[in-house]
Parts: C-alpha cells; sequence; structure tokens
C-alpha cells in the first residue's frame, strides 16, 4: 500500500473511532509497551508508514516517518559519524523513530546533551478528526511562538498520531575514554557536582555497589587533558561500551532485581542530594539527578521522599502484583493539569488516542 494510502486508511479509521467514542492504542514495535499506565483500545500499528524521507548530513537533519525502524536511522547516521545525541533507549529491536520521541526517554548522554524534545525540529501529526497538521519544519531555525512539535516527545500518543518527524542530529564525538573509581555514594554525589562545576568534557556518569563510572567524549586533546585530571581506572572500551549500552537498554544486572510486588522508580532530584537511605537497590545517574531505585515501597512512601528532597517519581517498570492505582506518573498540580486537559480537548476531543495512557482520566 502506497504511504498516502496508509494516512488515507488510518484517518478514516480515526474519523469512525471518534464519532463511535471507541478508544485507539498507537503503536510501534510495542517495545515499550510496559511504560506508563493502562494499554487501552484497538491497535493501531505504524509500522507499515516507515523510511528516511530526507537526511543532509551537511545539515545535520534527519527526516523520517514514524514507524521506521530505530535502528535503521541510527545506521544511516553512522554511516556519517553522526548520532541521535539524546541516546535514546530501544528496549528491544523493533523500536521505531515514532515511539522513540513518544516515549520521550533519554540516555546516559541527557545531562550533556539534552532531552529528546530539545531535538525535535517538526513533526506531521493526525489528530483526533483525522486531519493532517504540520508543525515546524526541517531547519534548526524554525519556530515562532509555541512549539507544537516538541509536545509530541513524552506525550505517549496521547495528543496524536505521529506520522513524521525531523529531527536534529550530532556528529560523534572523535575521542572517547571510561574511567571508573572506588567511592561510596555520598563521596559519589560530591564528586558528581564538583566535576559538573568544571569546564570537562563529561557526557555519563552512574554510580552503583561502591563504583562511580564516568564516560569522557569530545577532542581527543580534551578527553586526554580530563583522563590526567580525574585519574581513576581506565575501562577498556569494549566493556566500557557494553556497560553504558546496558545503563541505556536497562540489561544492566541492577535492572533485573524487580521481585513480584516490588518496583523499578525512577526519581528525578536535584544533583546535590545525598543517597537516599531507604531500603532497596539504588543506583545514580545524570550526575546525580536521576536516581534508579527499586523496591517494595508503596507509592506513597516513595513519592514523599521525592518531594522532601525537591524532585519527584516515575514508576518505570513494576514487577507482577505491584499496585499501580497511585499513578505511574506524579500527579500534577492543578494549574498544569488544566494545560494538558486544554491541549488534549484541543487535538483530540473524543479521547480516542491512547486513552489512560498518561493519566487514568486523561
Amino acid at each position: 500500500m502506497e504511504e498516502d494510502d496508509i494516512v488515507a486508511v488510518w484517518s478514516e479509521r480515526i474519523r469512525s473511532a471518534s464519532a463511535e467514542g471507541r478508544a485507539l492504542r498507537i503503536r510501534g514495535g510495542g517495545t515499550k509497551d510496559w511504560y506508563g499506565q493502562s494499554l487501552q483500545g484497538e491497535i493501531l500499528d505504524t509500522r507499515a508508514h516507515r523510511g528516511i524521507i530526507a537526511y543532509d548530513p551537511a545539515e545535520l537533519v534527519v527526516t523520517a516517518r514514524a514507524g521506521t525502524p530505530l535502528l535503521e536511522i541510527e545506521a544511516a547516521l553512522a554511516e556519517h559519524r553522526q548520532m541521535l545525541a539524546f541516546e535514546p533507549p530501544h528496549f528491544g529491536p523493533q523500536a521505531t523513530f515514532g515511539g522513540c520521541i513518544a516515549a520521550g526517554i533519554a540516555g546516559p548522554r541527557r545531562p550533556s546533551a539534552g532531552a529528546a524534545r530539545d531535538f525535535v525540529l517538526g513533526a506531521v501529526i493526525m489528530n483526533g478528526h483525522g486531519e493532517k497538521l504540520h508543525f515546524g519544519g526541517q531547519v534548526v531555525k524554525n519556530v515562532a511562538g509555541y512549539d507544537v512539535s516538541r509536545l509530541m516527545a513524552g506525550s505517549l500518543g496521547t495528543l496524536g498520531l505521529i506520522l513524521e518527524l525531523s529531527v536534529k542530529v550530532l556528529p560523534r564525538p572523535v575521542a572517547e575514554a571510561t574511567l571508573k573509581f572506588d567511592m561510596n555514594g555520598t563521596d559519589a554525589v560530591r564528586k558528581l557536582n564538583e566535576w559538573g562545576g568544571r569546564p570537562l568534557p563529561i557526557t555519563a556518569s552512574a554510580w552503583r555497589n561502591g563504583t562511580l563510572v564516568m564516560r569522557l567524549a569530545g577532542a581527543e586533546a580534551a578527553v586526554k587533558s580530563a583522563r590526567t585530571s580525574l585519574g581513576g581506572e581506565v575501562v577498556d572500551a569494549v566493556e566500557a561500551e557494553r556497560f553504558w549500552e546496558g545503563l541505556r537498554e536497562q540489561t544492566d544486572p541492577f535492572f533485573s532485581a524487580i521481585a513480584p510486588g516490588a518496583a523499578l522508580w525512577r526519581l528525578a532530584l536535584p544533583s546535590i542530594t545525598e543517597p537516599l537511605q531507604l531500603p532497596g537497590a539504588q543506583l545514580m545517574e545524570w550526575g546525580g539527578a536521576q536516581r534508579w531505585w527499586i523496591t517494595d515501597a508503596d507509592a506513597q512512601t516513595v513519592r514523599i521522599s521525592a518531594k522532601q528532597a525537591g524532585g519527584h517519581a516515575t514508576i518505570f517498570r513494576a514487577g507482577h502484583g505491584f499496585d499501580r492505582s497511585a499513578g505511574v506518573f506524579t500527579p500534577l498540580p492543578a494549574p498544569l493539569m488544566k494545560i494538558h486537559r486544554g491541549l488534549k480537548a484541543a487535538f483530540d476531543p473524543a479521547r480516542v488516542f491512547n486513552r489512560g495512557r498518561l493519566y487514568s482520566d486523561f
């Protein structure tokens, strides 16, 4: 089926669902089905709408259809020594470009490069009326006013069906090195904040089980100078790549310890927050600003702990039998939720798309 025919079929299906009050579940490779609240509605599979539309390495921009495999995008960029700088996790080989942006999840490079939304330049979406809408463009300086295309990042498909995306890409660093240090969590937090205040080419960090691991990347001279300045033990390149991939894809042994009745929580905290003295395994990332915590504590306990530290908490993955009734995402303050509801009403008034995925009544 031609691309225009696929889009026309989807438009008719969306109009029909809207008229009949039915829900549709937008789904690419399904590698992130576990993320968010409940899964509701008939599946609308995006994978037939695929392919890179435009890629100009000199302009550092790639435009592709939402159903394009993420691996295909990354392979095309790698041929020109470029990358998706926010280092998105795949969580499986079937991951798609649209799903990557809709989930809005970034990997270890997030503190130095930015979030997924920071790289979105333009989007073509289909709203709840089956209408095709264009936002942004294919150049870096294109936005005047409200940047609607970036709303798609992290929306989990609740605002519309993403058809195409244009994102900014960056060159791969010339040199890279990973260092590790033996130290406790408190010292790791202090060191991370001390080093974060210096002009060092740090692109990733992680602490767990008494070991702090740092990744340096950039110009050869900058990486060499930082290695000398920081000290530590240099990690073999192959082992380092395996470590960062395990962290990004959550195949690292730390993430396999989610027992029935427990959950993996993602806490966003001020980077200076010392390790929380709470039961369960903890891992720190992003210079101390992101904490992973595996615990069987209830949602209220976790969220109070995060709030007292100046942050918030999200249920990232849950073991069998874990109670999600308190909501996967921290409830928004009333003024913010009002904005979210207004956007939902504007894009998807009949609540066709991914009903209940972001918030139970959204």
